[in-house]
């Protein structure tokens, strides 16, 4: 496997690409099927680990010669597997890609381009590990496998250069997989006039490129332009998306100004590899404290009880609430304590949940409902939210008016940090709303309390390749009230195990997220035990990573 992120490693998460890169192979070990991951050093992964040094490679990347240091260290998680797989003939390692274009001065995965220069540093990045990480198994440098697995735009110009460079024309006897995360996101950078560009990079292959190959890697909307999300399906075996509802929606045109995100662009590309039977959607999985009855996704019945999959679900109490407002400003504070001028989102948030712990003192003005939400913030997650509606504000104004109308000593806490507009719209309706605390930024210890005591869980993607926050809720018995899109959709079982909500432009989806939280809210009031047995079946859903394994084995590493 090939990934830009991998959570089995401190400090190189970003999104749901690390927590599969951390789940996944010990499953796949499971069914017998041995995992390496090659991934960049970030400039600090090797030596907090004590990875081993191994080798240095040299490449031609555009006019210089570049050395890449290579490490290798045990794949975290995997050395009491190790001995399971092939009678233990075989162990699972990270080889880690030094360089220093590979690294930022605060150790960060990705670095933050301008608006002028999208993607221009990762792409420089990433164009070079690629091509390290094929010039090292031509050298075996890197242990010989069975197939390649790249995931996401990062790992789009290695699928390239095994289909078009002369000198890794062995590559393409390895059966290549691509799998899609986030199809929103695709690297694309210019063909030429920029330092960070296909010809500055590799100016000789770019020479030898006929038209017909131009084609598959230039982007479709920006013909001046290379694309590595397309070079992946273009020129891979299979296609992989992380949910099958989201493996439909992309071969569709986007039509963002009525809230359908699709294929964005590449809807021909993954068109015609679902046509050759090359394109598959696999489910995401989730870790549980108890393993299932079996391998599937299952939901247990009151019948089927003596199972013991999943403890019984009570109501949350004030106490539990009261833990989580304490969990709250504990995070906060350890935000401040890593800058050096108190933010006003900060302030706010301490001032709210100081007077919301004031109450929790007497049972009269104590939250009796909490709803929740985690997620980074960006348009993907919150586009509904910021929608207006009408002379009320935001939807998320809304939301908060409807809140404390049905319930009045409800509180909707939001823990998310990323892009800083949304960041400055949130603060504002926090400045001005009590039922509402805004946490800008994230917190492993609080987001798991959010998970645990929460009772409804707010999740308005405007897509959702598969999403992981709606199976963390859902493991703790926390309802969902998600939008009916992708890997929402084959996650929850709308008015069984949660509320999903659509609609066929952006005002229709923002009026019937209204309706189902009112539907949501008047459940709770006046059937609390059918809410109740709504959350036990909530947390009765199992979406195992052994069940994904043995799909992964059948459908794409086995034709």
């Amino acid at each position: 496997m090939i990934a830009a992120e991998n959570d089995a490693i401190k400090g190189a998460k970003v999104g749901g690409m690390a927590d599969v890169i951390r789940d996944l192979p010990p499953a796949l070990a499971k069914v017998d099927v041995c995992v390496d991951v090659a991934m960049p050093n970030y400039g600090f992964i090797a030596k907090d680990n004590n990875a081993e040094f191994i080798a240095k490679i040299e490449v031609k990347f555009g006019a210089n010669l570049e050395t890449i240091d290579v490490y290798k260290m045990p794949a975290p998680f995997l050395t009491a597997i190790d001995s399971q797989v092939k009678g233990g003939e075989l162990t699972s390692s990270v080889y880690l890609f030094d360089h220093h274009l590979f690294n930022s001065p605060d150790n960060q995965v990705y670095t933050e381009g301008s608006h002028d220069r999208p993607f221009a540093e990762d792409a420089t990045k990433f164009a070079l590990f690629n091509l390290a990480v094929a010039q090292a198994y031509i050298e075996a440098v890197i242990t010989p496998v069975d197939i390649l697995h790249m995931h996401d735009w990062h790992a789009g110009m290695l699928v390239m250069l095994r289909a078009f460079a002369p000198e890794y024309t062995a590559l393409k006897a390895i059966p290549c997989v691509f799998s899609i995360h986030n199809l929103a996101l695709q690297g694309i950078r210019p063909i030429r006039e920029d330092v960070s560009s296909f010809t500055a990079w590799f100016p000789e292959l770019s020479r030898l490129l006929s038209d017909e190959q131009k084609a598959q890697i230039s982007d479709p909307r920006y013909p001046h332009c290379v694309n590595p999300m397309k070079m992946g399906i273009e020129l891979s075996d299979k296609v992989h998306l992380v949910s099958p509802t989201y493996a439909n929606e992309v071969l569709m045109a986007s039509d963002h100004q009525n809230g359908f995100f699709g294929g964005e662009g590449l809807e021909g590309s993954l068109l015609d590899k679902h046509y050759r039977g090359d394109v598959v959607g696999i489910l995401n999985g989730c870790i549980y404290d108890a393993p299932s009855t079996n391998d599937q996704a299952i939901i247990v019945s009151k019948a089927t009880k003596s199972t013991n999959t999943t403890k019984s679900i009570k109501p949350v109490t004030c106490k539990q609430i009261s833990q989580v407002f304490e969990h709250s400003q504990q995070a906060v504070i350890k935000w401040l304590g890593k800058t050096e001028f108190v933010k006003a989102v900060d302030q706010i948030a301490l001032s709210r949940l100081q007077i919301l712990m004031t109450k929790q003192l007497k049972p009269s003005t104590a939250c009796d409902f909490l709803m929740t939400s985690v997620g980074r913030l960006t348009d993907q997650k919150v586009l509904l939210l910021r929608q207006a509606n009408g002379s009320s504000g935001s939807i998320l104004q809304s939301v908060l008016r409807l809140l404390k109308q049905v319930k009045p000593q409800a509180v909707f806490i939001l823990l998310g940090s990323g892009d800083k507009q949304i960041a400055a719209e949130f603060q504002k309706v926090a400045a001005n709303n009590d039922n509402f605390v805004f946490l800008n930024g994230y917190d492993d210890s609080l987001s798991t309390s959010l998970y645990q005591y929460g009772e409804l869980f707010m999740m308005p993607s405007s897509f959702e390749p598969c999403g992981i926050s709606q199976l963390l809720a859902m493991k703790h018995g926390q309802v969902c009230l998600a939008h009916g899109v992708g890997g929402l959709r084959d996650t929850i079982t709308d008015k069984h195990n949660g509320w999903l909500f659509e609609g066929n432009n952006l005002q229709h989806q923002a009026a019937q997220l209204l309706l189902v939280l009112e539907q949501a809210l008047a459940m709770d009031n006046d059937q609390p035990d059918e809410y109740l047995t709504m959350r036990q079946s909530a947390s009765e859903v199992r979406f195992t990573w052994r069940k994904v394994a043995q799909e992964y084995l059948e459908k794409l590493y086995c034709d």
